[in-house]
């Protein structure tokens, strides 16, 4: 390896530390406190072998579920080298046809592990930043009326800097972080100095002895214990932004040794003094570190935030590109790196869902119990998608692939189960907020599939047209007219309302049809297709993959080498924007019909979504009955 390679592997690494890692360095702030927490009606008595069956626990459950199922297994399902749920979801539709029974079955695992995934992004700044300054309560209690006021003003000031995007501090998101890392490890390296006897926790056996002897208690007792777990989801989704190897060599390197012996060290703290068992983490080194703790937890956890705030916009505009939701402001926060997005209104709408979680729940130990399910679910989606991909994309036999997958799909399934007893005290959020996207995800879906019905039932084909309008030509006026024109439609309703109304045509014109493929990015050279039509009359293919930036007059600019170049000063673009009419009986229900067309009329233009200039838009108006 050159040394400018291992030169970007290392600014790739900790990029990555501070970036990927965050939520799940996080996660010591609050684990050991809610394993035994004694809010619990199921509470695991803390003694020596439940404390060692806990952090053996812990520990082996980095090591199989991040270590092997993610960093291992699940970094190798990627398409094209991107990662996340919607990525997998795309890869995992294409290892099957869409006539195949697994399709929409498949298409709905994936939708609920993305609408869960909007729910881990509330709920991980709102119970990151709020376990963070409970650490004030534990510095004295005189201050725990301010934790939740305090967490709502560092949030608010979190969401209200995104517009300008990351560009000029992320680079001291990785320091920073792997300082917190580093931090973790000491403090867990004086404790078990303290107290070897933790040390025999690395001991499997003594995580089988504590579900096998607490049975019940156990089992339950998992619904806590995946605390440690979360985030592991975020290395998948930004593998797109590091690759492989550099999310792999952050986790074995610095992030796996500083979270194991931080849980170690709480373990050996818990042993020594069980009265620490109300906030092991901020007593790790005494009273005098409390402060600077919560200075340092602050920063990694308003880090960890941010990292989740950007999936979230990554993840709304690939959903926009895959047609699950309307187009919405995209604003691009970095002239140099193209990822670096900020969606105005799903940034305001998390702040107020985070705000409002953070004041209703109150507590960490509240919202404990809601990211437990959020996690777990989207921990089954993946693994099942995975199979998929793994039985029918990658053709391996059906052992081999329940092999690969059923170990961890057990595994999900118990930490799954053991959360559904916290549906009532919390847990019912992030259902309640999944079931809204994958509503959302669906009427959309459906909307436009019924919306493309109604326009097929009035399809003008387009070759009979262009033949019969040429017997008797209109007037050709001067410059290039440009007619959106959807996959497999015919004569585009603008088209047809120009001839109407004006009775000329432009002396070149344009079918313009933007083609979305279920890959990340379309390769420049298989941007745009031509295909003459006769009379100055073309059609022009668009391909984009759902984390392409669309751009419309720069993808047309690439027609010159096909012997189509373009002039936009004198080129107008038609479009057609459609009024929907929502009609009783058929299609879908009353009120979903109505929220669709609510959804359509408040839906970003077309013009502003392609980067259109607006002087050269002419919008005309049609109304279609769904």
């Amino acid at each position: 390896m050159s040394q400018s390679s291992k030169d970007s592997l290392r600014s790739l690494t900790l990029a990555a530390i501070g970036i990927v890692y965050g939520d799940i360095g996080t996660s010591p702030l609050y684990t050991m406190k809610e394993v035994f927490s004694t809010a619990h009606s199921n509470r695991v008595e803390l003694n020596e072998a439940n404390l060692l069956g806990v952090v053996s626990l812990i520990v082996w459950g980095l090591a199989i579920i991040v270590s092997l199922k993610y960093v291992t297994l699940i970094l190798r399902a990627n398409n094209q080298g991107e990662g996340g749920v919607m990525a997998l979801m795309a890869l995992a539709l294409s290892s099957v046809t869409e006539k195949s029974r697994w399709h929409y079955p498949l298409m709905l695992v994936g939708l609920i592990g993305a609408a869960l995934f909007y729910g881990d992004g509330v709920i991980t700044p709102a119970i990151s930043v709020l376990s963070a300054i409970e650490g004030l309560e534990v510095a004295t209690p005189a201050l725990k009326p301010y934790v939740v006021p305090l967490t709502v003003a560092i949030l608010i000031a979190l969401y209200a800097v995104q517009h300008k995007g990351t560009a000029s501090i992320g680079k001291w998101f990785g320091p920073i972080v792997l300082v917190w890392f580093l931090v973790l490890a000491g403090m867990g390296l004086v404790n078990i100095v303290q107290n070897p006897a933790i040390l025999a926790a690395l001991n499997p056996l003594y995580a089988l002895y504590f579900l096998i002897h607490n049975s019940w208690v156990a089992f339950f007792a998992l619904g806590a214990i995946v605390l440690a777990f979360t985030g592991a989801e975020a290395l998948y989704a930004d593998m797109g932004h590091f690759g492989k190897s550099p999310i792999r060599l952050a986790w074995f390197s610095a992030v796996l040794p500083a979270l194991a012996l931080n849980y170690l060290g709480q373990g050996a703290l818990l042993l020594s003094h069980p009265e620490a068992v109300s906030n092991p983490f901020y007593q790790q080194l005494g009273p005098w570190s409390v402060y600077p703790l919560v200075i340092m937890a602050t920063m990694a956890t308003v880090i960890a935030s941010q990292a989740t705030i950007s999936g979230t916009f990554s993840m709304t505009r690939q959903a926009i590109s895959l047609g699950l939701l309307p187009r919405m402001q995209v604003l691009h926060t970095s002239e140099r790196e193209k990822g670096q997005i900020y969606i105005p209104f799903v940034n305001w709408l998390q702040l107020t869902v985070v705000v409002l979680a953070v004041v209703g729940f109150g507590s960490s130990s509240k919202l404990a119990s809601a990211y437990g399910i959020a996690v777990t679910a989207t921990m089954l989606m993946t693994t099942i998608m995975t199979f998929f991909v793994i039985r029918y994309g990658w053709r391996y036999n059906l052992m081999l692939s329940l092999a690969a997958t059923g170990f961890f799909f057990s595994i999900d399934i118990a930490l799954f189960s053991a959360n559904i007893s916290k549906i009532a005290h919390g847990g019912w959020f992030p259902i309640l907020l999944g079931v809204i996207m994958v509503t959302i995800f669906l009427t959309w879906r459906t909307g436009r599939a019924l919306v493309y019905a109604n326009i097929q039932k009035h399809l003008v084909p387009l070759d009979g047209f262009l033949r019969s309008l040429f017997i008797s030509p209109p007037t050709r006026v001067p410059g290039t007219a440009v007619f959106f024109r959807p996959k497999g439609d015919g004569v585009p309703h603008a088209m047809l309302h120009n001839l109407l109304h004006n009775n000329v045509l432009h002396e070149r014109t344009i079918f313009l049809t933007v083609l979305d493929e279920d890959i990340p990015f379309v390769p420049v050279a298989s941007r745009i297709g031509v295909e003459p039509l006769g009379n100055e009359c073309y059609q022009v293919n668009v391909n984009y993959g759902f984390k392409d930036e669309r751009n419309l007059p720069a993808a047309l600019a690439l027609c010159k080498d096909q012997g189509l170049a373009f002039d936009m000063m004198r080129t107008s673009f038609f479009i057609s924007r459609q009024n929907v009419i929502p009609t009783t009986g058929g299609g879908m229900a009353d009120w979903r019909e109505a929220f669709f067309a609510l959804m359509s009329r408040n839906a970003r233009d077309a013009a502003d979504y392609y980067q259109i200039p607006s002087n050269r838009v002419i919008e005309l108006g049609t109304q279609v009955e769904i």
